[in-house]
């Protein structure tokens, strides 16, 4: 696929950058994008561990007993702080990693990073597996944490400087295509393993290494991005690169943007503080605010919970574990929707739609446990089956839209002189309110019982409205053009990227080679 014209990053240049879909591009792609297998597989992998009576005998044996008397409240019967910061620990860890993995990605590469992810990822599976007491396997969940820190920084940004601008969208979402592979994998085997007691939740935990391996050894195949190398001053391989991925020899064009790009980031001394320049804001509030309302659409809730929740309405081990598989297969498919339509029909498009069934999907939700589920009876089967079709819409939705598009839309927006540093705000505020939500769901559950599904479905209400009025379209846009061609093209936040504000404290921020003259560079 050839890219046409566009519009150059000084804003009066027309540049021709040009690109092709190569099978090379696609695989590296897949190789990166394991390290969403590593992050889905966990966050399927919790909940239904959580719900085996080996796990919780041997490490919550208070949740344990009040499991077995089936006359506790059906809302507050997993109402644990212990357990949840099971859960929970590991975002915690995620969420401080992800600051030192920005500057691993800017020191180091993407590359190197992902390689820190996966060793991190495996030392934990080893600790959590092989745990004897609660403070071995806290330990453990840690070092998982700092993994998916590591991989879920390095990993988007890697893919969206590899990929050409009219797939990036697509090559982008394998990162989210293989969290929801990895949570379906987990649901499986949690099926399967709650089978084997007392020591099936091992075997669950252990299988975690399984990606991390795939990660650990595919990264030494996979290049460093272009990006990078030029970033570190390579460039000769850079360039070499750039051909090799884009799959045409003329990519001048595009080379002169990075170069262009890398010159404006050398100059940066405190990224950090650059991004709090007026300039810099419409990419970092989009950014967290996308992980933040990816959070409060109540997803996670769901995803760690979902046997847990099941198993609140009534349904048995077995069959909870079961309909978690169902919701895990909805999710993987879904998913594959937004891979091939986020680059035609749009961002905007596919997070509105969602809003729309999410919506619904929670209301009906809320309502139906509201009428019909006590604090100690259970559902009756047909009505608990609609309970389940109305969780399979709700992942549906979120599946094509806010799940990969939380990722995407903060990993292509920031110039390359913030971009890292940008990104791991993205990251940590999706760390810190997957903490907040794993910390506190069950809690929630237990005082607002069923009021819990209209608190997420207000928040899918207000998601809407920010789509509408200030989220841009980006679909299409090269990498490093978004200033020109998305933020000072927008109604609201061409005002954050006025000429005005770019005042003398800006150029503080960066220091000017000898010999070089400030007007060679672009903001």
């Amino acid at each position: 696929m050839a890219g046409g014209m566009s519009l150059g990053s000084d804003g009066g240049r027309a540049t021709s950058v040009e690109g092709k879909f190569t099978f090379y591009v696609v695989v590296c792609g897949i190789i990166a994008a394991t390290g969403g297998l590593m992050f889905g597989y966990d966050i399927g992998i919790s909940g239904g561990v959580t719900a085996m009576d080996g796990f919780l005998e041997k490490f919550f044996h208070t949740v344990y007993v009040r499991k077995q008397l089936v006359h506790e409240d059906n809302y507050c019967k997993y109402d644990n702080q212990g357990l949840q910061l099971f859960t929970s620990s590991l975002y915690l860890a995620a969420l401080i990693a992800s600051f030192s993995a920005s500057k691993s990605c800017t020191k180091y590469g993407r590359k190197p990073t992902m390689q820190a992810a996966s060793a991190f990822f495996l030392v934990g599976t080893v600790l959590c597996s092989a745990a004897v007491n609660l403070v071995m396997l806290i330990i453990g969940r840690i070092f998982l944490g700092v993994g998916v820190g590591f991989a879920n920084q390095a990993v988007p940004l890697f893919l969206s400087e590899l990929a050409p601008a009219k797939i990036r969208g697509a090559l982008n979402i394998l990162f989210q295509l293989d969290v929801t592979i990895g949570i379906f994998i987990a649901n499986i085997v949690n099926y399967f393993a709650s089978e084997i007691h007392p020591w099936g939740w091992r075997l669950s935990l252990g299988l975690a290494g399984v990606p991390a391996s795939i990660l650990c050894l595919g990264s030494f195949i996979i290049p460093e991005t272009p990006t990078s190398l030029v970033e570190h001053g390579k460039l000769d391989e850079g360039i070499k690169m750039l051909r090799k991925v884009r799959g045409v020899e003329n990519v001048e064009a595009e080379f002169e943007e990075l170069k262009q790009a890398s010159k404006v980031a050398e100059q940066v001394r405190h990224p950090y503080r650059m991004l709090m320049k007026r300039p810099s804001q419409p990419p970092l509030v989009i950014g967290i605010l996308m992980q933040v309302f990816q959070q409060f659409t109540g997803i996670n809730a769901i995803m760690f919970y979902a046997p847990v929740l099941f198993q609140t309405i009534g349904f048995k081990n077995n069959a909870s574990l079961l309909s978690s598989v169902i919701t895990g297969i909805v999710n993987v498919l879904s998913t594959l929707i937004s891979v091939f339509s986020v680059d035609k029909a749009g961002r905007r498009v596919l997070l509105l739609s969602a809003c729309f069934f999410m919506f619904i999907a929670q209301i009906a939700t809320g309502s139906i446990l509201h009428v019909y589920l006590k604090t100690t009876n259970s559902l009756h089967k047909g009505t608990a089956i609609i309970v389940v079709l109305l969780v399979c819409m709700f992942v549906m939705s979120f599946a094509w839209s806010w799940g990969p598009l939380g990722w995407l839309i903060p990993s292509e927006t920031f110039p390359l002189e913030t971009r890292a540093a940008g990104f791991s705000f993205a990251v940590s505020a999706n760390m810190l309110f997957t903490f907040l939500i794993a910390q506190a769901f069950l809690s929630m559950m237990c005082h607002m019982k069923s009021s819990i599904f209209f608190f997420f479905a207000v928040w899918i209400f207000i998601m809407g409205i920010f789509v509408v009025f200030l989220l841009p379209e980006t679909k299409g846009v090269p990498i490093d053009e978004m200033n020109e061609r998305v933020w000072k093209q927008h109604w609201y936040w061409k005002k954050f990227m006025e000429d005005k504000h770019e005042d003398q404290s800006d150029n503080q921020e960066r220091e000017t080679p000898v010999g070089v003259h400030d007007d060679n560079f672009v903001v």
